[in-house]
């Protein structure tokens, strides 16, 4: 992939995060201040190399899974070091520093991580899956859809009580080793179909040193907010529950 391909699609990426809908060659070609018919060839590259897709019934360009995980990959770096002090990470650490019992700073950090995130919240508090936060996830236009069009076309939101319903034990048994772990789409180990991206963090915890904090959403969201955000929740309990 060329440089200015890396770019057009991170902006496919951002820019169907924040509107919900195909992206157009138009709107790109303004952006990156070429002509439509460059950003058309590039966007047919990018497709023929399965980063995006073109939906049936729109011009626009939407990413596939394996354009998701090229993105993450090279946004990953800039996730982990350090804090970085805006309004919503300050949020998260007072909600945290705040909250008294062990169990209470978790659950306040699943609740803030559902408010800014607009995802639904996950937490393991030793044998128990702590969820906040579903309609967020059920209102989100990939699924909010399939519960208007009726039961013929709740397959997603089925995939996705599966996922949940299994995500515990999962955890528990495969022991995710990483400090943020980003499953996108069809990468999920449980409710593949269910067009769901999780992003985790493991943490030490009095309940388990291997406790789980994490949201999950559709695969189109704002990644580099989202694993920022869950990446200090769990490094911020850490800190907190072991002062």
């Amino acid at each position: 992939m060329t440089p200015r391909q890396q770019k057009i699609l991170s902006a496919i990426v951002e820019q169907y995060a924040e509107v919900a809908s195909p992206v157009g060659s138009n709107l790109l070609a303004k952006v990156f201040k070429v002509s439509s018919a460059t950003i058309r060839s590039e966007m047919s590259e990018l497709e023929r190399l399965g980063f995006i897709m073109q939906p049936h019934t729109s011009a626009g360009r939407i990413p596939t899974d394996k354009g998701y995980r090229f993105y993450v990959n090279h946004i990953t770096e800039g996730i982990q070091p350090k804090h970085l002090e805006n309004r919503a990470q300050k949020a998260l650490t007072a909600r945290v520093q705040n909250a008294g019992a062990p169990e209470r700073m978790i659950r306040n950090a699943v609740d803030t991580l559902v408010e800014l995130t607009h995802n639904l919240g996950i937490a393991t508090i030793g044998n128990q899956l702590y969820i906040s936060g579903l309609s967020n996830l059920f209102g989100q236009p990939e699924f909010a859809n399939s519960l208007r069009m009726g039961a013929e076309n709740h397959n997603n939101v089925q995939q996705v009580a599966q996922l949940l319903d299994n995500l515990e034990p999962w955890l528990r048994e495969a022991a995710p080793n990483e400090p943020l772990s980003v499953y996108i789409g069809a990468e999920n180990p449980i409710g593949r179909a269910a067009g769901c991206t999780l992003i985790i963090s493991r943490f030490s915890s009095p309940f388990s040193d291997r406790s789980y904090i994490g949201t999950l959403g559709p695969t189109r969201q704002s990644y580099r907010e989202v694993m920022r955000l869950v990446a200090q929740a769990g490094r911020e309990l850490e800190e907190v529950l072991y002062e």
